[in-house]
């Protein structure tokens, strides 16, 4: 097997396959994935998220919790406010190709694939 290949994770058989499954299971939940949409404009307190997603604070903080010990987001306190942002893209990616394979079931051709849509997707 190439080194390089078992370094990343990217055979069937690498360690990095049951992580992987642990990222897509924090990520199957519609505020989470609400949340890493918001985040991806930058760092946001928790109460405009909660704005954001129409959730409570605590319900917020709650998955913003999760995300933070699945090191997905990263928080910084600043006096009694709370702020979060992404540790880094690769969540906001996950995200972004999920919506975009989710146009895929809709029939028809996608709006990421029609060239009018282009600048937009």
């Amino acid at each position: 097997m190439d080194a390089d290949k078992q370094v990343f994770g990217r055979e069937p058989d690498s360690q990095f396959v049951e992580l992987a499954v642990e990222v897509f299971a924090m990520l199957a939940d519609a505020t989470r994935v609400r949340l890493i949409l918001a985040l991806r404009d930058g760092e946001q307190s928790v109460n405009h998220l909660a704005d954001i997603v129409d959730k409570s604070p605590a319900a917020v903080s709650q998955h913003l919790a999760k995300l933070r010990l699945a090191k997905i987001v990263s928080a910084r306190q600043d006096g009694q406010r709370v702020f979060y942002r992404l540790e880094n893209e690769h969540a906001s990616k996950l995200v972004t190709d999920a919506i975009l394979q989710a146009e895929h079931s809709l029939g028809g051709t996608p709006r990421h694939h029609d060239p009018q849509n282009e600048a937009t997707a």
